[in-house]
């Protein structure tokens, strides 16, 4: 057990080693307990107009029971956090958001609420907003997940593709089950009542599924080239440079109107400063805070965010870097900084191993 955002929490179980955990997750099916993740709803009339003015997100296109990775941002074009939205309806929508920084997050909510519901822009109606306390959020995932989980529920799994979601019967209980997660497999996550969540656990905890900790998240997350807060993300980095471009939305790359638009509009039409890359790393591992060095000069060219040693379905030395806009090309040669010596890098691109999702 660690300590993790006010929580103490698993790193591995029993003992799985979290290589083991890790190549289970690959192979059939792990649960990870992520009920310290931060579950919300935002209710209301303007609901999507308030999302889309604290994100970049075109959420008004985004069809019912349909999910989006998205960001909350500053007045600066920083990342205050990473998120999942998930809409049910144009006045309802179900939001996920980190542990590590639910206080600044719920700050940022509580503020602009006050800010929206007191101006013209909720003429429409007010928007609330609501934190599940207690709920339960468990991460089924692996490629064995489908078949495990659909022996549990009469619903039929087939029909809920990547990014999509439903409130599903699981052993009686209806709970929110959203297809996706955080390990590039197919998987799950299903967001329970506090009530039933230790007995959909157990219920869960069935071969071939094996309870998976921080440990194998984290190896199977940077395999998968996930971003996690604190280290490869934060409120200095505009998703341009964090390669999450993709999340916003084609209109509002035109129209703008997100707090943090300027900047994130000048970074799409003129680039960035720098740029999150995948790094195989030779000779040694580069774990956060390594220098990655211009491999002539030696100067100084970026920070390395992410990395673990021999990741267990790649094999090798694996990393993200933030790097200055240039060297960031597939193929480049950079060299990092471990234990005072340069180590040779190559650019590979992300994800580092291909990505599993069910899309029909």
């Amino acid at each position: 057990m660690v300590p993790f955002a006010g929580y103490h929490m698993p790193l591995t179980y029993g003992d799985a080693s979290q290589v083991a955990s890790h190549q289970h997750v690959r192979q059939r099916a792990g649960l990870f307990d992520v009920g310290h993740m931060v579950q919300s709803n935002f209710r209301g009339a303007t609901a999507t107009e308030f999302l889309e003015w604290l994100t970049p997100s075109s959420l008004s296109t985004l069809i019912p029971y349909t999910s989006t990775l998205s960001v909350l941002l500053n007045e600066e074009g920083g990342i205050i956090d990473d998120m999942v939205i998930t809409k049910y309806a144009s006045d309802a929508f179900y939001v996920v958001t980190n542990a590590a920084r639910c206080a600044e997050d719920l700050a940022w909510f509580e503020a602009r609420l006050a800010e929206w519901n007191t101006s013209e822009r909720s003429n429409g109606g007010p928007v609330e907003h609501e934190v599940l306390e207690g709920w339960g959020l468990l991460a089924l995932q692996g490629p064995a997940a489908a078949d495990h989980l659909q022996a549990l529920t009469s619903y039929d799994l087939r029909a809920l593709t990547f990014g999509r979601s439903a409130f599903v019967p699981l052993e009686g209980i209806n709970v929110h089950v959203a297809r996706g997660g955080y390990t590039g497999e197919d998987g799950f996550e299903i967001s329970i009542p506090p009530a039933h969540a230790a007995f959909l656990a157990s219920a869960l905890l069935r071969s071939p599924v094996q309870l998976a900790g921080l440990g194998a998240r984290d190896s199977l997350r940077l395999e998968a080239g996930m971003c996690l807060y604190g280290n490869d993300l934060d409120e200095s980095t505009t998703p341009v440079e964090a390669g999450l471009s993709w999340v916003i939305g084609k209109d509002r790359r035109t129209a703008g109107g997100f707090i943090g638009s300027k900047t994130v509009l000048d970074q799409l039409k003129n680039g960035p400063p720098k740029r999150r890359v995948g790094l195989i790393v030779e000779e040694a591992p580069a774990r956060q805070g390594a220098k990655v060095l211009a491999p002539e000069t030696s100067d100084k060219i970026g920070v390395v965010t992410s990395g673990i040693p021999l990741a267990p379905t790649v094999g090798k030395n694996i990393s993200m870097a933030y790097v200055k806009s240039g060297f960031h090309k597939k193929g480049t040669v950079l060299a990092v900084e471990v234990r005072k010596k340069a180590r040779p890098a190559v650019v590979t691109p992300l994800p580092f191993t291909p990505s599993r999702y069910w899309r029909g």
